[in-house]
């Protein structure tokens, strides 16, 4: 799990690569590899630092010197944010199927009356406490990695159903009424004209839920789901601070470099006219 990796010649190639793609496609046309090498080279290298154990030694040395058994003792910190990120990618895979599943649900005409209902439900998620989430889960399903997954769903759905619906309701009248004038199915306008239109709010609001699953990932080592979580709950109950920081720094780069990445595929993502506009 040590990488290894020199941090430097890392930084280096990714920095030469991005100067060849420059002079190649030119700065104001919009290619994909761009973006997409941003977002692939960035993740490696902060995931190369994860797993870098001397430099979390001279870190933690810094910041709390003359202290020994500063390294958290079981697991390295890549080990437990690859059980973070395994919670945040799948519990965003249930939560983006899902809201958007209700977001476009709730925008059609035969269904509008559900959308006070689904509204509801989906900020009932977010009114409980995450904890008290995970503690009503646990005695149904036991202790594990699904009760943090199910917490994760229910505090995520939020932002991708309000996301959604808002996206969908905010296309514009005359491009649906042009587009039925050309005689476009029901299917042909949702596919072609309203989730295209609607894609890039529909990613903001993926982006927000991600970056909140990563914070409340965290909650669910009290479940026993592993993650970035447990030596934060541990240094906390024990009073070692260089555990929590072990468990928190992580957690919050973790979450600014999900966000990135997201920013960079909504790049990709949404059409090219929207991102003009």
């Amino acid at each position: 799990l040590d990488t290894g990796l020199r941090l430097t010649y890392a930084v280096l190639l990714f920095a030469l690569v991005e100067a060849g793609l420059a002079l190649r496609r030119g700065r104001s046309e919009r290619g994909l590899a761009r973006p997409l090498f941003r977002a692939a080279a960035l993740f490696l290298v902060v995931w190369s630092a994860f797993g870098h154990l001397p430099l979390w030694d001279r870190l933690l040395s810094a910041v709390f010197p003359g202290r020994d058994g500063l390294l958290y003792p079981d697991a390295t910190v890549v080990g437990l944010a690859a059980e973070h990120l395994e919670l945040v990618v799948l519990s965003s895979f249930f939560t983006v199927t899902l809201g958007v599943a209700l977001g476009v649900f709730v925008t059609r005409p035969a269904f509008r009356d559900f959308l006070p209902l689904v509204g509801d439900l989906v900020n009932a998620g977010q009114t409980l406490p995450t904890l008290a989430v995970v503690a009503l889960v646990v005695p149904l399903i036991g202790l594990g990695f699904w009760p943090a997954v199910i917490a994760l769903v229910l505090y995520g759905v939020l932002p991708v159903v309000r996301n959604t619906v808002a996206g969908l309701s905010g296309v514009d009248a005359a491009m649906r009424e042009a587009a039925r004038g050309m005689g476009m199915t029901p299917a042909q306008l949702f596919w072609q004209i309203e989730l295209p239109s609607a894609s890039r709010v529909i990613l903001a609001g993926v982006r927000t839920s991600v970056v909140i699953g990563v914070g409340v990932a965290a909650l669910g080592a009290f479940a026993g789901s592993g993650g970035l979580g447990v030596p934060l709950a541990g240094g906390l109950n024990q009073t070692i601070y260089p555990f929590v920081l072990q468990g928190a720094l992580p957690a919050a780069l973790l979450a600014v470099l999900l966000d990135y990445v997201l920013g960079q595929l909504e790049l990709v993502l949404t059409p090219r006219g929207l991102l003009d506009s």
